[in-house]
Parts: C-alpha cells; sequence; structure tokens
C-alpha cells in the first residue's frame, strides 16, 4: 500500500490535501470550543460586573438597617446565583429577609446564631447543581450612615457555560463526519484540478523519451502549467524537425558512404583490370624480346617481331593514354564544384565530326563504307573541347570499327529546345542486350578474342560515358531494325560568343 501511493502523484497529493484539510478543521473546532465559552463567559463576568456596580450605588445611598428590600430584590435578578456581605474584618453578616426596620436588625442580632445562619442562607444563598459555573467578584463600599467599608461578594449565574460546552460536544461526531466528507471531496477535486495536467504532461514527457512526437497538447491554460505545455509542443516541434533532419543527414551519409565504397571498390577493379590488360602486352614483349636475343626459331626474323613489338608498345601508350584520360576524369569529378557544361565556352561540333570523318578516310575507303550525315551546317554545343573531341572519335570510332564490310553508319544532329541530339548508327551488326548493362564498364570488351582487327582498349565506351556525365548527359544504346544507335543529348552553346 505504501509502495502503491509513493508511486502515485495523485494519491499522495490527495491524502496530504485530505490530511490538512482534517487537521485545519479540527484545529478550529478546537479553538471555537475553547474560544467561544471563556468569551461567553467574559460577557457574562461584564454583565455581572454592570449588575453588581449599580446595585452598589444603590446601597450606598440607603442605610444599613434598610439594605434588605434591595438585597431580596438583587437576588432575584437574572443572571444572579447569591450574594455575601463581609465587614472590613472578614466577618460575614446575617440578617433576616423582609424586615427592614432597626429594631428588627437588633432583635435579628439577638437571635440564636444557628436560627439566623438558617434563615439567612434562604435568603442569600441558592442550592447550585453539580457542574454548574459560577461566576464570583467582590467590591468594597460604606452605607451613608456609617464609614465603615463592607464588602460585598457577588455570585452570577453561568450554567450556559456549560451547556453552550455539553452543546460542542455533543455535535462534535457529526461535525467530524461532515468534516470527513467535505474534506473528501475537496481533496479529490482539487487533486484533480491539479495534477491532471501534470499527469498528461508526464505521459507526453514518457511518450517524448520513446520519441513518439505524434501528439500535440492544447495549452489552454494562462498559468505556469500553460506554459509549460506550451513549452513541451515547441520543443516536440523543434526535436521532431531535428530528428527528421538527423535522419536525412544519416541516410546522406549512409548514401555518401556506400557511393564511396562503390567508387573504391570501382578504383581497385580499374586497377586490378589495368594491370591485367598491361599485363598480356608487356608479356608478349618479352617473349618476342627473348626469343630475338636468343635466335629461337621464327625470332630470327627480327624485323618482323620488332615490327609487332613497335604495334603491341603503340597499343599500349594508347591504352596508357586513355587510362590517364580516365584519372583526370576522376580527379575533376571528386573536386568539391566541377565546372557545370554551361560554364564551358560553345563548341562547333560540325567541323569537328568531318575533321575525325577526313582522318579515317583511308578506312572508310578500305572497308567500302558509306557514311551518311544529316546534320545542320552549324551546331554549338556547350563542352570542353578536348573531351568532346574524345567522345565523338571513340563513338565514330567504333561504328567504323565494328560495321561489317559495305555497310552504312548515319550520323545525325537533331536540334530541340533542350539541346542538340547526336545519334550515330551502324548496319550490319547488332549487341546482345544482355550485354547492355556492362557495355561502359571499364576494359569491357564484346568480343573476347581481342583480335588486331576488332579488339581495342577496352576503355572507349567507358570514357565516352564518364565525359558525358562531366558534362550533365549520359549515353545511351540500343538495337535498330538494321544495327545498333548510339545517341546522348548536349545543351545548347551560343555561337555568337564561339
Amino acid at each position: 500500500m505504501k509502495k502503491k501511493i509513493s508511486g502515485s502523484l495523485f494519491q499522495k497529493v490527495f491524502l496530504a490535501t485530505m490530511l490538512f484539510l482534517l487537521s485545519m478543521g479540527l484545529f478550529v473546532y478546537a479553538l471555537l470550543a475553547w474560544l467561544m465559552p471563556r468569551t461567553y463567559s467574559n460577557k457574562l463576568s461584564k454583565d455581572l460586573d454592570e449588575q453588581a456596580k449599580g446595585f452598589i450605588a444603590e446601597l450606598e445611598q440607603v442605610a444599613f438597617k434598610d439594605c434588605s428590600a434591595l438585597f431580596s430584590q438583587f437576588i432575584q435578578s437574572d443572571g444572579i446565583h447569591s450574594v455575601e456581605l463581609y465587614t472590613d474584618s472578614g466577618e460575614m453578616l446575617l440578617f433576616p429577609l423582609g424586615q427592614g426596620t432597626g429594631e428588627a436588625y437588633a432583635a435579628g442580632q439577638e437571635t440564636a446564631a444557628e436560627n439566623t445562619i438558617s434563615q439567612n442562607e434562604a435568603v442569600f444563598y441558592e442550592d447550585t447543581p453539580e457542574g454548574n459555573e459560577i461566576l464570583s467578584a467582590s467590591y468594597y463600599f460604606s452605607f451613608s450612615d456609617s464609614n465603615k467599608r463592607y464588602m460585598l461578594l457577588v455570585y452570577g449565574k453561568a450554567e450556559q457555560i456549560s451547556k453552550l460546552r455539553s452543546s460542542f460536544l455533543h455535535v462534535f461526531p457529526l461535525l467530524l463526519c461532515m468534516a470527513i466528507l467535505a474534506a473528501f471531496l475537496f481533496s479529490w477535486l482539487y487533486t484533480y484540478i491539479i495534477t491532471k495536467p501534470i499527469l498528461r504532461i508526464i505521459r507526453i514527457s514518457q511518450k517524448m523519451s520513446d520519441l513518439n512526437l505524434e501528439w500535440n497538447l492544447e495549452a489552454t491554460r494562462s498559468d505556469e502549467l500553460g506554459l509549460l505545455e506550451k513549452s513541451l509542443n515547441f520543443l516536440s516541434h523543434k526535436l521532431a524537425a531535428t530528428i527528421s533532419d538527423l535522419q536525412s543527414a544519416n541516410e546522406k551519409l549512409s548514401q555518401d558512404i556506400e557511393r564511396e565504397k562503390a567508387l573504391e571498390q570501382a578504383r581497385l577493379d580499374f586497377f586490378s583490370a589495368v594491370s591485367h590488360e598491361l599485363k598480356t602486352p608487356i608479356t608478349i614483349i618479352k617473349g618476342q624480346l627473348e626469343g630475338m636475343l636468343l635466335g629461337i626459331g621464327a625470332y630470327k626474323n627480327h624485323n618482323k617481331y620488332l615490327a609487332r613489338s613497335l604495334e603491341i608498345a603503340n597499343t599500349m601508350e594508347s591504352m596508357v593514354q586513355e587510362i590517364l584520360t580516365v584519372t583526370r576524369l576522376e580527379v575533376s569529378s571528386a573536386k568539391d564544384m566541377p565546372p557545370s557544361a554551361e560554364n564551358y565556352p560553345p563548341i562547333e561540333c560540325i567541323q569537328m565530326i568531318q575533321d575525325y570523318l577526313a582522318e579515317n578516310e583511308d578506312i572508310i575507303i578500305k572497308k567500302d563504307l558509306r557514311i551518311h550525315c544529316h546534320m545542320p551546317q552549324k551546331a554549338y554545343i556547350s563542352g570542353n573541347k578536348i573531351l568532346m573531341e574524345k567522345v565523338f572519335s571513340n563513338l565514330i570510332g567504333n561504328a567504323i570499327k565494328y560495321t561489317p564490310q559495305g555497310a552504312e553508319i548515319s550520323i545525325t544532329i537533331n536540334t530541340a529546345q533542350d539541346g542538340h541530339k547526336f545519334s550515330i548508327e551502324n548496319t550490319g551488326t547488332h549487341i546482345p542486350e544482355s550485354c547492355f548493362p556492362k557495355l561502359f564498364d571499364a576494359f569491357y570488351r564484346i568480343d573476347p578474342s581481342r583480335s588486331r582487327e576488332t579488339g581495342g582498349s577496352g576503355l572507349g565506351l567507358y570514357l565516352v560515358q564518364k565525359i558525358l556525365q562531366q558534362h550533365k548527359s549520359h549515353c545511351s544504346v540500343c538495337n535498330t531494325d538494321s544495327g545498333v544507335c548510339f545517341s546522348f543529348v548536349m545543351a545548347l552553346g551560343d555561337g555568337k560568343n564561339a
């Protein structure tokens, strides 16, 4: 029970409030039970004092022998219980009631003491019921016929005080029950009003500790608890926004980490592929040179194998150049703010395409290829001129290299609002669709034979995609009815600034 109460704010406030109210009620009851009889006693004493002083004023106007009637009248007054008269030496005086002459007084003095005491007790004293309160007051005065001082002792009735105390004791059980009931109801109402917002705030704080922020307190109060509710609402909104930002940042960080891992793995794969690709021609050159130095068999024909070694060395040189290009692209893309395509100077690409076709005219003629160009007279794009030359040379060079004897190559440029769309299609051959996902990977070849006629370094299309990505573009490939088509879109360039 104690543990249950200590763990409940409502029960603790309720019990504390109820005990306080009961204690205050009992204290007020005890204070009233003590003060009211005392206050009433003071009032009766004051009234008795006023009556006694009035009586003494009358006694001072008469002689001693004529005072019996006044005593008889005074003792019958409301609130007077009895009176006693003493001489200055402390001797109590006794005389018969109803005799007002001097002779009667003298005769009374000569009467036997027992008879006199018996008669005067009937006059001056009344029997007092047991438990009744008696008030008393003493006064000194002198009769008009003598300077001798007398002391008057007046007793007043105070049975009302006993009745008042009895009434307090009589109603105590009823008042106690009413006080307990009132304290219970008021304590419950007070505790409910006080603890309801606090308990609601406690439940909300528990939800906040579980990061459950889908709630809102109705801050209708204007006191400190209302300010606390408003602060909790503001805190929950800020906390929700902060958690959302942290989650977004964590997701972005996770994506960056995954991207860095992918880039790192791509670099490792790239250098592994470079090592593998360079190992083969180096092994060939090394074997040919050793054979020529040792004069083994056909290797005695130095002119033939030196020419082959030179051809392999040229291939290696081309591969190294492409590897250096890839490295420069990787370094450029790793910068914080790589230049966008709009920041490059405009390039006139029609002349660039025509110059490359002229350089490879002998190969075109040898393979009896038909080149169809559907291009405007001028076409300006925004980009790096050296890199874009690499894009056109690789795509057109692949088309020339892989197009069968006597087939056709179409180079088309369509201009739209978003830029120039370049399409290079060669007929007579198709690429298996299963190869499309890996076609732009480094050192990937569709033809695994790597013959001198068809086998390149495997970096051409990889470089094309990297360069176009740096220019905010993308190269796509698809099979057509008659062949294969590579296409990409470049942003328009301003020919006036060329």
